[in-house]
């Protein structure tokens, strides 16, 4: 798979028109594009149709958790949008994982379209073994607790997970090569620190086995975000 195919932007903006401008400026580079929870809350679907328009993929990245009826019906409204690839937390359990799964197919299946990539989220980035422990009151550490949950996930029929680059090549181990990893926290040499505490470089993730990095300020804070892909093309291809 080619680079500007498993390189995710992360539209980390506030408004429609900024999103919109960072995919017209990278549109020629890059083929999938993440809505999250900031950007989805200000343009609605309205900006995952624009995103379509410019014929270019979207990654929803809203993170569902809820009742599994609940998210069963939220998979099938994302899924008739016609989005490449959505996430859902595996902390909801395996029958909320289940039914998205069934709900997203056979929305898919009556509308003769491609079902969505389903993939679950782990354990956040931002998040370390002593807040697993202090916060949570879950007494084990990150890697078994991403094991756990990804084991829930492939028994549920998601397509993947996402999780960070130290627990990628543990994840292909127990799941299969074939069960994608998406993987935020990825910073390039030039990028500084920020609330993500398990990180990576673009490098180290695709060595490690990521089918999918997102990456989001790294290129967007970048002088020249062109060039910015153009540097992490390079050391991804450099595997």
């Amino acid at each position: 798979m080619s680079y500007r195919k498993r390189l995710i932007i992360a539209l980390d903006v506030s408004s429609q028109e900024d999103a919109i401008n960072i995919v017209d400026t990278l549109k020629e580079h890059v083929d999938i594009f993440k809505v999250g929870f900031e950007l989805f809350a200000s343009s609605g679907f309205s900006v995952i149709e624009q995103i379509h328009k410019r014929n270019k993929k979207v990654f929803l990245d809203l993170k569902f958790h809820d009742i599994p009826n609940t998210v069963s019906r939220a998979a099938a409204s994302v899924t008739r949008l016609g989005v490449y690839m959505f996430n859902l937390h595996t902390s909801g359990g395996l029958e909320m994982m289940t039914k998205a799964r069934e709900s997203a197919y056979e929305t898919a299946q009556r509308l003769n379209i491609m079902p969505p990539k389903i993939i679950g989220v782990t354990v956040l980035t931002s998040l370390s073994n002593q807040i697993l422990k202090d916060e949570l009151s879950i007494t084990h550490g990150v890697k078994t607790h991403v094991k756990t949950l990804s084991g829930l996930a492939k028994k549920a029929g998601l397509d993947g997970v996402v999780a960070s680059a130290q627990e990628i090549s543990l994840i292909k181990k127990s799941c299969g090569s074939d069960f994608l990893v998406v993987t935020p926290g990825i910073r390039p040499s030039w990028s500084p620190p920020d609330d993500q505490k398990r990180t990576a470089t673009p490098k180290d993730a695709i060595k490690e086995g990521a089918d999918y990095i997102v990456m989001g300020r790294g290129i967007l804070r970048h002088d020249d975000p062109i060039k910015a892909v153009e540097l992490v093309s390079i050391e991804m291809l450099s595997v």
